[in-house]
């Protein structure tokens, strides 16, 4: 069973979520999406292998997490999260990031090299310098509207997400739309500005856990071409493209958790196989 908590890091309270695991591995910290808080995650998490303790989080300002009184950027959250793994008690960890959260973890394989174990990256790109979404989309990014009102979340939600978006569009209503979920106006503004001048574009080939890289192939917020130059620059990178949108890893939890965990547990990081 999931353990609420709320742990003070660096004179910062964050709500955590632990959900314990029957195996001896390491943890698997999830880094969630853009204004999005940890419940959000709820239908992966479910179908993770029982055997992995699954850790997630709300982001400063985010969820049940007070908004910081200073901007951050990727790389001070990733200090922010190795204190809070600290006080959790573990020296090893995998990284699970998906969007703005897959960013982080990123940042978090590059910080913590011998730490981090193993990587996932979902439906996530390099930041700054990458391909990005047409401008119809990213314009609909910039504020919490999509959260907030659920008939506009609906009315976009072909266009933003794609995938099982576009063919089942109220789906949008169950998967997203919880306003307590969700915090203050300001973090989410304080999330878009740490990924201002941020890229992990140079820094790929130095990333050598092995990495699982996750992309929709109908994904309008982030291309697939950017999973695919990834796949690319990392080492120890594998690329598995399925069938759905930006919001795969809860729309097609099914077939992404087995498949995560088959990565986590396997001795050496099951390397998927790239499809188009």
């Amino acid at each position: 069973m999931t353990e609420f908590r709320r742990i003070r890091v660096l004179g910062h309270g964050v709500r955590v979520a632990v959900r314990p695991g029957i195996g001896a591995g390491p943890p698997l910290l999830v880094c969630n999406g853009i204004g999005a808080s940890l419940d959000l995650l709820q239908p992966f998490v479910d179908r993770v292998d029982p055997r992995i303790e699954v850790v997630r989080f709300d982001v400063p300002g985010v969820g049940g997490s007070p908004t910081p009184k200073s901007p951050y950027n990727f790389a001070l959250l990733a200090c922010f999260v190795g204190r809070l793994l600290d006080e959790l008690g573990h020296d090893r960890f995998d990284a699970l990031g998906i969007s703005w959260g897959g960013g982080l973890a990123q940042q978090l394989a590059f910080q913590n090299p011998r730490r981090c174990r193993r990587l996932v990256l979902v439906s996530t790109g390099t930041g700054m310098l990458m391909v990005p979404a047409r401008l119809s989309v990213l314009s609909k990014m910039l504020t919490l509207r999509r959260y907030r009102d659920p008939e506009y979340a609906k009315a976009i939600a072909s266009e933003l997400y794609g995938g099982r978006m576009r063919r089942q569009p109220d789906e949008v209503r169950r998967v997203l739309y919880e306003p307590e979920r969700f915090g203050a106006r300001a973090g989410y503004y304080l999330q878009l500005l740490a990924g201002v001048g941020w890229t992990s574009l140079p820094a790929l080939p130095l990333i050598r856990q092995p990495t699982l890289i996750l992309a929709g192939n109908d994904d309008p917020m982030i291309p697939l071409v950017n999973a695919r130059i990834m796949h690319s620059l990392l080492p120890n990178g594998s690329l598995h493209v399925f069938d759905d949108g930006h919001l795969g890893l809860l729309t097609s939890a099914d077939e992404l958790g087995p498949l995560v965990s088959r990565f986590l547990t396997s001795p050496r990081g099951e390397r998927a196989t790239s499809r188009s």
